[in-house]
């Protein structure tokens, strides 16, 4: 029995999604950044990309954990989901702003408020939470889960479905996943 990830380093579902986190914030740090639209557009396709990978995971297997482990589980589960979607709302209009138009940077920085608020909220209330009511060998077995399910997940919000549902039926038997983000973010996945 293994209880290391891909990287080969023994990280549990906590560390995975809190390194999530931080990249979302150091991603919207470099669109704050970015010398013209261009940039701006690419990274802004990534941050909802590597977002609505998170989301998919989080709904599928810590969701679960959290209404099964957690003393009021499924409250705090039924405010996070009101929270992606108000994320996944932003996100809508962030895909169809222009770059160079004023309400791009605009919503960036409620996506940026609203993220930051929801991984604080996730860091120092749930997290400890979870850490202190299930197993650390469990952790680690939901760390791999969310893992794959996030090479497998959306890349692009969709307004209608839930985020897992949606999931399960595009990765449903012989059915491939291709977004227009996808070869994007393959080519750029270099460093």
């Amino acid at each position: 029995m293994s209880d290391t990830n891909s990287a080969g380093t023994n990280v549990d579902v906590v560390d995975i999604l809190t390194s999530d986190h931080q990249d979302m914030v150091a991603l919207i740090g470099q669109i704050k950044g970015a010398a013209d639209g261009t940039e701006r557009r690419d990274l802004a396709d990534t941050l909802i990309a590597e977002v609505m990978r998170h989301a998919v995971a989080e709904e599928m297997y810590v969701y679960p954990a959290i209404e099964d482990h957690v003393p009021n589980g499924s409250e705090e589960v039924e405010h996070d989901k009101k929270e992606h979607d108000e994320i996944v709302k932003l996100m809508k209009q962030l895909e169809k702003a222009e770059p160079s138009d004023p309400a791009f940077m605009a919503t960036v920085n409620e996506l940026e408020s609203q993220l930051t608020h929801h991984a604080n909220d996730e860091e120092s209330e749930q997290f400890p939470k979870l850490r202190s009511h299930i197993p650390r060998e469990k952790l680690v077995e939901i760390g791999e889960k969310v893992e794959k399910a996030k090479k497998l997940a959306p890349t692009r919000p969709h307004p209608s479905a839930p985020h897992s549902e949606l999931f399960h039926k595009t990765v449903g038997p012989g059915v491939g996943m291709v977004d227009r983000l996808l070869d994007k973010l393959q080519h750029r996945r270099t460093d």
